[in-house]
């Protein structure tokens, strides 16, 4: 199974889950300025809530990707308040008629210093371990 994995940041939090994830998958962890140029199964896509909402530019990444390349999307991130974004990124996905996968990952991020030092060992572990559990 073929898989990549794209995230969109403020604060650093998507990106040590991206690099979990990544790594368990021997893939290379990058920033949604990087288009996804080859064929995937699996789209690994990380991104958090920003004003209530998914940022402006996740939802152009989403808009910009083929659905001939990529086989599903699987949300991940974290949030200091908010749950999941799954909907809102399923609503673009399905503008572009990209399947979402059922299965997402969560956790709780630091921001201003609530959830200090969250994610945690604890949460990469975990974020690592939800991507092998979809790749095998």
């Amino acid at each position: 199974m073929k898989c990549a994995v794209r995230y969109y940041t403020k604060t650093g939090n998507t990106k040590k889950l991206a690099e979990a994830i990544a790594a368990a998958l021997g893939v290379e962890a990058l920033p949604i300025s990087e288009p996804v140029d080859e064929p995937v199964d699996l789209l690994f896509l990380g991104n958090s809530y920003y004003a209530f909402t998914i940022d402006p530019e996740v939802r152009a990444f989403i808009r910009s990707l083929d659905k001939d390349k990529v086989g599903r999307l699987v949300n991940f991130g974290s949030a200091a308040m908010l749950n999941s974004t799954w909907k809102k990124v399923k609503a673009e996905a399905d503008k572009v008629g990209i399947p979402m996968h059922e299965k997402e990952f969560h956790c709780r991020g630091e921001f201003k210093g609530v959830h200090k030092g969250k994610p945690d060992a604890d949460d990469l572990t975990a974020a690592a371990a939800f991507a092998k559990s979809l790749t095998e």
